[in-house]
């Protein structure tokens, strides 16, 4: 019963909808991709908007990964040398967001303590937010948070096998880029990282919306695959599947080998 219980409570977690609002002066683009798959684990990713003075060079860093993650970017000018007027719109949207009632969550990303009143604000409302920031983000922000992720524990190390190749002609270029267009390998990873679970099994469904949540383009068969839970069985060397019986019907369980 605790069981099915805790499912239910992760089903309906994961059905919340979650505004994320990066400041985009005090954020990493680079780890643009994981921090969506962190605030993915606690619901579907509806408002996206990255703020910052986009005719600075310090934002050109955000331009490609924000159009990939289909984001919107805000603009606000710096109308004083060396001041922030990131935070001022960042706060006022998010404040129209709450009051406008169209997300159950929010997922602020900073690691300026001058979100720390908003962070506070949201959750005196009933309303889910979390903080993703550095580690020199100030406590205060930290603990206005009902959960806050550090930066640094985002950072993978990049695999041996998939070191950067040297340089090749265009052609090989493009053949490689097929190659790995091709590969469900890195999309299925990050589903895995939103759908699992503490004892590190993640449901097949669950892990399927989190997959339409990454990219709403996915489709096993562009794999071979007619369906996911195939597509899954035909990984045997990274994933291990089992079935189990709930109320009649029968759910699928993933989990990634070591």
């Amino acid at each position: 019963m605790a069981l099915i219980m805790a499912e239910e409570h992760i089903h309906n977690l994961t059905r919340n909808k979650i505004a994320i609002l990066i400041d985009g002066d005090n954020a990493q683009a680079s780890l643009l991709s994981q921090m969506l798959v962190e605030s993915g684990k606690y619901g579907v990713v509806t408002v996206r908007r990255i703020y910052g003075d986009w005719t600075t060079p310090n934002m050109n860093s955000w331009k490609d990964t924000l159009n990939y993650h289909a984001f919107q970017p805000i603009q606000q000018f710096r109308y004083t040398i060396g001041k922030n007027a990131t935070d001022s719109a960042m706060i006022i949207d998010a404040m129209d967001i709450l009051h406008s009632s169209v997300v159950q969550g929010f997922c602020l990303i900073s690691s300026d303590s001058d979100y720390t009143r908003l962070a506070t604000r949201i959750r005196e409302s009933g309303v889910f937010v979390m903080g993703i920031g550095e580690k020199k983000t100030p406590k205060p922000f930290v603990n206005a948070c009902d959960v806050f992720v550090y930066t640094e524990n985002l950072v993978t190390e990049p695999k041996k096998d998939k070191a950067r190749p040297p340089k090749t002609d265009s052609r090989k270029k493009e053949k490689e880029k097929e190659k790995e267009e091709l590969d469900p390998m890195p999309l299925l990873e990050k589903a895995f990282d939103i759908a699992v679970q503490e004892d590190g099994w993640a449901r097949l469904d669950l892990m399927g919306n989190a997959l339409y949540q990454l990219d709403p383009g996915f489709d096993p068969r562009t794999y071979g695959q007619r369906q996911l839970s195939r597509l899954v069985s035909s990984l045997k060397e990274y994933f291990e599947m089992k079935p189990l019986e709930n109320n009649g019907s029968t759910l699928f369980y993933v989990k990634m080998k070591e």
